[in-house]
């Protein structure tokens, strides 16, 4: 529930400011974007301070059973009788890995994951969809409580949802370049 901090406008002579709550409570969501339609599927995963005690799972067991779950999802709604071979990008993060990935996936057979180069993230489409997001759910914003947040999120996925043509324009659009040519 940390804000995610961004530059900002203000007035002139005085300091914008932020709250902060000492709180550990995280929510991940998982998403995918159709490249061709700009659709998205998203879920999420809310991870209070005290997960690992009342699961006895670690943080990793927990997102490869979410992912996998996210997996399913994916594949429920691209439905092989209609869609021979579903592509997933994905990059090298420990849950994208791992038994439940696996079983997933052989259940699922037409769905494809292709991982990105590790420290690579201008290589992945959706990573410009979630900077998007992100500054429109919850830069610069303090939430009171982990329903808040997730409401935020859910709006803005509900909007982009509704703008699949900025969606498109989003993933399609290629990463800056700096002056020695990187790609940023």
């Amino acid at each position: 529930m940390v804000p995610t901090l961004h530059a900002t406008l203000g007035v002139k002579g005085h300091r914008p400011e932020v709250g902060t709550w000492d709180c550990k409570d995280l929510l991940y969501v998982f998403a995918v974007v159709n490249v061709i339609t700009g659709a998205i599927l998203a879920n999420t995963l809310e991870s209070p301070k005290d997960a690992k005690r009342k699961t006895g799972q670690s943080k990793t067991r927990r997102m490869q059973q979410a992912f996998a779950d996210h997996l399913r999802h994916v594949a429920r709604h691209y439905r092989r009788e209609e869609y021979a071979r579903v592509v997933l990008l994905i990059d090298n993060a420990p849950w994208h890995a791992g038994r439940p990935i696996d079983e997933a996936l052989a259940e699922n057979r037409h769905l494809e994951l292709k991982r990105r180069p590790a420290y690579s993230p201008q290589l992945n489409p959706i990573e410009r969809f979630w900077k998007a997001r992100r500054r429109r759910a919850t830069h610069n914003r303090l939430f009171d409580s982990l329903a808040d947040l997730k409401h935020s999120i859910r709006n803005s996925l509900s909007y982009f949802q509704t703008m699949r043509k900025k969606v498109r324009s989003l993933i399609h659009r290629q990463p800056k370049a700096n002056k020695t040519g990187q790609n940023l």
